[in-house]
């Protein structure tokens, strides 16, 4: 390689260009949908007025509110067209549904008052030429009603209660903009669109008073969905059993290998510097798990927290979106420590000025993460001015909640990240084709801050459902889909580097996940905006490639069986020192279970247009969410901790013990939360739903008849907490009691990295 050539491919470049393609068809679908929800989504009328022409209130009205709406963080207390929090109610719903009632009520009730409500509701009363939406009286005295209702029993309480501050909005005009943006979002679900039989939003929510119910396409496009999962599995599945010595850990190629004892592995800089980082993880996860056990409470006791008043201080909304960002921060700080880690091992040196580097990342990670949590708490409180809510304070989006100088900050920090990598990596690069594996995951870790960036597009005064659109790009596509290629990038990195694995096995098996991934990834984006005001279309196509989500999770379950058939292996065959990555190869088992129930079975449950138009927003959604981001991310992230800490923990330091007590209880407390709690109470708030209406399903008064399965939660989130506290007393002995091996430096500057193993004997050796 001296000569400037490069190693050419490892494997046949049709995997490359087959990537390519795949992605590109993808992205030129999302392209299409993206177009059409601008030229045909629900629209804003410029004024809603009576039949006499007096306006009843503004389309500047309506956005305002829907801003007021997320800076106060009411997204995190209740949802949107079932996008949001779930204590709360889900307020499109709750408002058709008791608009309903006060018409009926107001026209005298009886069977032809059921007629008159049902018309008035569906008629599509908006004239685009002049922006104006026509409004009867009953729709007009129900909104009065509702203001003074939405004011007394939420946006203005005298006292805590139900999770919710005492006074949390005090603006009266901002209470009754955020009305008027409940209300424009109750007439898309129920006003039909021009020329078609349905509303806005598919006729969601379910509800009889306004006429809606499940449409054509659902029922269609759910089935083609199940036709589409199991003929795609069962091709999958035909091929890797036919093709499986090509593409999975087969135990052709292993070798016998003596491992270095960790603590006779030199770390270089950078790497010691990480110590710092996992700390950081840990102690965040930890405040996580807290506030998520709060954030549980309140759905078994809505009145407070063991009799304290917690709302006055922490309320609902607060607890809820801290415990969702620090999810998304703890495991984001583990994968920048990781690839920093790697960085060198891959490269074998590493360039002057990483550690400084490294450090100013994590500064400004810090800094983030306080600001951001701190700017939310200020927003929600209303400590902030309204117009500096979104810039310093909260956009108020679930999964978006930090203000905008905090994801533009974060966004940097991720590039810079990048720069880490770049610098890291180079060497290796400049002798690799562009398909190889370090180019692999370089390019993977570009898409962390590249899919990130995409939710500055989604602004608090956009119309909802182009915002929304955006928004599931973050939460979709960069949770979804480019983290879960990441987490199989770096998994099977570690195995190459470990020398369990070939370079070519390895790097077969990322193309054929990164292939499925983009059949169904990409454009199943879409199952999440069924609902949201966007046409039809997007239902069938996110229905249909949803279904090929589940397809990767299965092959990355097969995977994961192999990781503990392969660490047995090496632990058995390992020499004097046995394989030292015993724990850290248990929790990517772990990623692999949870991938296929969580993010696989769970997910295809709720994906299902049929399934989705009555769960929404239900707590099936938070146990798909639960089991898919804490068992797939979370774990994953833990994994790297646990692999890295490994090296940075001085031997006498390392426990077993405690790193076993913290696996179990991680995966047991989650179990228990998922079976015990969520799982079951989601299939009940299904089954009311479909039996009494969506909007009693999310009620108070639900939760409250159901508060028994709402305690029974309590043990496994004590586990869980519990599961904690070893990684947090670990990466704290790693900082303040660092191994005192350095990495030997190179004439030219540069630190040789030593690798983790000698092969003892060759491919095919082992009797």
């Amino acid at each position: 390689m001296s000569n400037g050539t490069r190693r050419p491919m490892v494997i046949s470049p049709r995997w490359l260009q087959g990537t390519i393609l795949t992605f590109a068809v993808g992205f030129g679908i999302l392209g299409y949908l993206a177009l059409r929800v601008y030229e045909d989504h629900a629209p804003v009328p410029e004024r809603v007025v009576s039949e006499s022409g007096e306006v009843v209130f503004s389309g500047a009205d309506i956005l305002d509110g829907q801003v007021a709406f997320l800076t106060y963080g009411l997204m995190e207390y209740g949802s949107i067209y079932g996008h949001g929090a779930y204590l709360g109610p889900d307020f499109t719903a709750d408002y058709l549904h008791r608009s309903a009632l006060a018409m009926r009520e107001n026209y005298g009730g009886g069977a032809e008052a059921d007629e008159r409500v049902q018309r008035e509701l569906q008629a599509n009363r908006y004239d685009p030429a002049t922006g104006t939406l026509t409004w009867t009286s009953g729709q007009i005295e129900a909104f009065e009603t509702l203001r003074q209702h939405y004011a007394k029993e939420i946006l203005n309480r005298p006292r805590s209660g139900a999770g919710i501050g005492p006074h949390a909005v005090a603006s009266a005009d901002e209470m009754r903009q955020i009305t008027a943006f409940i209300a424009w979002t109750a007439w898309t679900a129920s006003a039909r669109r021009p020329n078609r039989s349905y509303s806005y939003t598919n006729n969601w929510p379910p509800e009889p008073l306004a006429g809606n119910r499940l449409t054509e396409e659902a029922v269609v496009w759910s089935t083609l969905s199940i036709v589409a999962l199991l003929g795609g599995t069962g091709l999958v599945l035909t091929l890797f059993g036919r093709y499986s010595r090509l593409l999975g850990w087969h135990s052709a190629e292993e070798r016998r290998l003596r491992f270095h004892a960790p603590g006779q592995v030199p770390l270089t800089p950078a790497q010691r510097s990480t110590a710092w980082y996992f700390f950081v993880v840990a102690a965040l996860f930890f405040v996580q798990t807290l506030l998520g056990g709060a954030t549980a409470h309140y759905h078994a006791e809505t009145g407070g927290f063991f009799g304290l008043d917690l709302a006055q201080l922490l309320p609902y909304n607060l607890t809820r979106t801290w415990h969702l960002q620090l999810a998304l921060f703890f495991v984001s700080a583990a994968y920048l420590a990781a690839g920093i880690f790697l960085a060198p091992l891959v490269a074998g040196r590493e360039p002057r000025g990483q550690r400084l580097l490294s450090y100013l990342l994590l500064a400004a990670l810090v800094v983030v993460v306080v600001g951001s949590l701190l700017g939310e708490a200020a927003s929600y409180k209303g400590w902030i001015h309204p117009s500096a809510k979104t810039t310093f304070g909260a956009q108020g989006w679930e999964y978006l909640d930090l203000g905008r100088l905090w994801q533009v900050l974060l966004t940097g920090g991720l590039l810079l990240w990048c720069v880490i990598l770049y610098r890291g990596l180079r060497p290796q690069l400049a002798q690799e084709h562009r398909g190889n594996l370090p180019y692999l995951f370089f390019y993977s870790a570009l898409t962390i801050p590249l899919f990130y960036a995409v939710g500055l597009l989604s602004r608090s005064h956009t119309n909802f459902a182009i915002a929304d659109f955006w928004r599931f790009w973050v939460v979709h596509l960069w949770v979804e889909d480019f983290l879960e290629l990441f987490t199989t990038i770096m998994v099977a990195y570690i195995f190459v580097l470990l020398g369990v694995v070939s370079e070519k096995t390895a790097t077969r098996v990322i193309y054929f996940d990164a292939l499925l991934y983009s059949v169904g990834g990409v454009v199943g984006t879409m199952h999440h905006l069924y609902f949201s005001g966007t046409p039809a279309v997007h239902m069938a196509l996110g229905a249909f490639f949803s279904a090929g989500e589940v397809i990767p999770l299965t092959f990355l379950t097969v995977e994961a069986w192999s990781f503990l058939q392969l660490g047995a292996r090496q632990e058995t065959h390992g020499g004097e020192v046995p394989f030292p990555h015993r724990w850290a190869v248990l929790y990517l088992a772990a990623v692999g279970f949870w991938n296929f129930l969580g993010a696989g079975v769970f997910g295809f449950l709720i994906n299902l247009p049929v399934v989705s138009y009555y769960e929404i927003g239900t707590q099936l959604t938070a146990n798909h969410g639960h089991a898919a981001m804490m068992g797939v991310y979370g774990m994953l992230a833990i994994a790297l901790l646990v692999f890295c800490l490994r090296y940075l923990l001085r031997p006498e330091d390392w426990s077993d013990r405690l790193v076993g007590f913290s696996f179990w209880a991680l995966n047991l407390g989650l179990a228990w939360m998922v079976f015990a709690n969520l799982f079951p109470i989601g299939v009940l708030q299904l089954g009311d739903s479909v039996a009494n209406g969506y909007w009693h399903a999310r009620s108070l008064e639900f939760f409250d008849s159901h508060a028994f399965i709402e305690w029974l939660r309590l043990p496994g989130d004590v586990l869980f907490i519990a599961g904690v506290l070893p990684l947090v007393y670990l990466t704290a002995r790693a900082v303040f009691r660092p191994t005192r091996q350095q990495a030997p430096a190179d004439p030219t500057g540069d630190a040789l990295q030593s690798p983790l193993y000698d092969e003892v004997a060759p491919s095919g050796t082992m009797g």
